[in-house]
């Protein structure tokens, strides 16, 4: 009943018509964003944090989780009518996407991608609101020394099941752990790496950092491509799929879902993980894997299913604990810190229409954007027809003026442009960038629990092991290390990531 009950609050925050307004223009973004190759929901959710100053928490968010998931959609379009993927969790769908779109079958393929991901998303927010419960009270018991082994265990588990060599991972988690220390020291009121400027007194401002790593370094490097397509222009008939397709896409559909929701939850997981792995969960489970590669719907329907669930259910670590599964879900910790809202289990004890207007949102998105996606096919198609280059100047112009109006000051967009050169290195060097923003999100939160739990046993580091909780979460995290330390191991994940 419980449920119910919160479900109804959610419903009726989401349900409020700027919610619905910001809900919307979440959405369509996403799907704009998700349609156009090099810009994707990571890139964007960065270049928006300064317009979500101006906006209530419950809207910002709405908005943010709106874009996160559109950009599922709208990256399916993109990967089934002209074999280019608008968004990393789409790749897998080329593959057999578009091989249907030859074959005269666009229009079934980007129907069974609609369906799979408005049946997904659905179900895994029921996941969502069913687990938020139960793993909030649970987070609730944790102290400060859990809480620093569940953030070990969650840094070491995104940077495992990431893409990149582990030790790469590990070395950019530690220099985002050495950034988030540049400030005051809370307890001591010393200066950390501040260097005297006082702009940096209160630390890097989490809106530029991001926004120049994430956002501008990602407009340079896409400037260096060629921005013309070939666009395959068909007529897309014939949407609804046949009672055949039925038969051989609903299985798919729903062990993509029930995959995604899993591989959502880890962290490091998330939209991407669960569309590989779905693919290929199905080519192994099909009577004819000959078939894969040539325009199997099963290679549609599984993971686009798996990408949406997965996006879904990696808000449920962020939301109940706290921890977030991936760089997106760190981008929205920097959206809630904006707001002085806190991730983790007070969230939903502290601000339930925000918790559960999020959650009921992500529903009344999920409507949107089935609706916003088919009819309008043809339209996402035509924006593929603009070059890059008309693009990028206006999205910098705007963005800039959104980083100068956080302080009204010039040192956000300096800052801004050292961290876009700074990100561009990155690039170049093939470092990945993901693993830095977590560590420095969550830099501070394991410092402050570090430094509680030691007080609390009054300096005996001991501590850490003696609690079974803690001593557990830190040995699945030692264990982590270990395994993908071993040659074989390390073979076979390379292995998988290279497929």
């Amino acid at each position: 009943m419980d449920l119910f009950h919160n479900l109804a609050i959610g419903f009726a925050t989401a349900a409020q018509p700027a919610n619905l307004l910001y809900a919307f223009f979440g959405c369509l973004l996403g799907t704009l964003i998700g349609v156009l190759p090099g810009l994707g929901p990571l890139a964007t959710i960065a270049m928006l944090l300064p317009i979500t100053y101006a906006l209530q928490p419950d809207a910002a968010l709405i908005m943010l989780a709106g874009i996160y998931y559109g950009a599922q959609y709208g990256g399916s379009t993109t990967a089934i009518v002209v074999n280019l993927p608008g968004e990393s969790s789409s790749v897998v769908t080329t593959i057999d996407g578009y091989q249907m779109a030859k074959q005269g079958r666009a229009g079934v393929a980007l129907a069974t991608a609609a369906i799979g991901s408005f049946f997904a998303g659905c179900v895994a927010t029921l996941a969502l609101a069913a687990l938020a419960g139960p793993l909030t009270a649970t987070a609730l018991l944790f102290g400060p020394k859990e809480f620093f082994a569940l953030m070990i265990l969650g840094l070491i588990l995104a940077s495992v099941l990431s893409s990149g060599p582990f030790i790469e991972g590990i070395g950019m988690v530690v220099l985002g752990m050495l950034l988030s220390l540049v400030g005051t020291d809370l307890n001591s009121g010393s200066q950390r790496f501040a260097f005297g400027i006082p702009q940096l007194f209160d630390g890097l401002d989490f809106v530029p950092l991001a926004m120049g790593i994430f956002g501008f370094a990602e407009i340079v490097k896409n400037l260096e491509q060629d921005d013309k397509l070939s666009l395959v222009t068909q007529k897309i008939t014939n949407l609804f799929p046949t009672r055949d397709d039925f038969r051989r896409m609903v299985p798919a559909m729903l062990r993509g879902t029930a995959l995604g929701t899993l591989l959502g939850v880890l962290p490091g997981g998330g939209a991407v993980l669960s569309s590989f792995a779905s693919y290929t969960l199905e080519k192994k489970l099909s009577r004819h894997p000959e078939q894969f590669g040539k325009g199997a719907i099963e290679g549609v329907a599984g993971p686009e299913s798996a990408n949406n669930a997965g996006a879904q259910t990696s808000f449920i670590p962020l939301l109940t604990l706290g921890v977030p599964s991936n760089v997106v879900m760190a981008l929205m910790v920097g959206a809630m810190n904006i707001h002085n809202i806190h991730p983790g289990p007070e969230v939903m004890t502290k601000n339930p229409t925000l918790f559960w207007g999020l959650i009921a949102s992500m529903w009344v998105g999920n409507l949107m954007l089935l609706i916003l996606n088919l009819p309008l096919v043809g339209l996402w198609v035509k924006l593929l027809t603009i070059p890059y280059r008309y693009l990028f100047p206006a999205i910098m112009v705007f963005c800039s003026i959104g980083v100068y109006s956080i302080n009204s000051g010039t040192f956000e967009v300096y800052e801004a442009a050292v961290f876009c050169v700074f990100g561009y290195i990155l690039i170049k060097l093939q470092l990945p960038a993901a693993p830095l923003l977590l560590g420095l999100v969550l830099g501070p939160a394991i410092e402050e629990n570090f430094r509680r739990a030691m007080v609390l046993s009054r300096g005996d580091a001991t501590v850490l092991l003696t609690s079974p909780l803690s001593a557990s979460l830190l040995a699945a995290a030692a264990i982590a290390v270990l395994l993908i330390m071993l040659p074989t191991i390390r073979a076979r994940r390379e292995e998988a990531l290279q497929e």
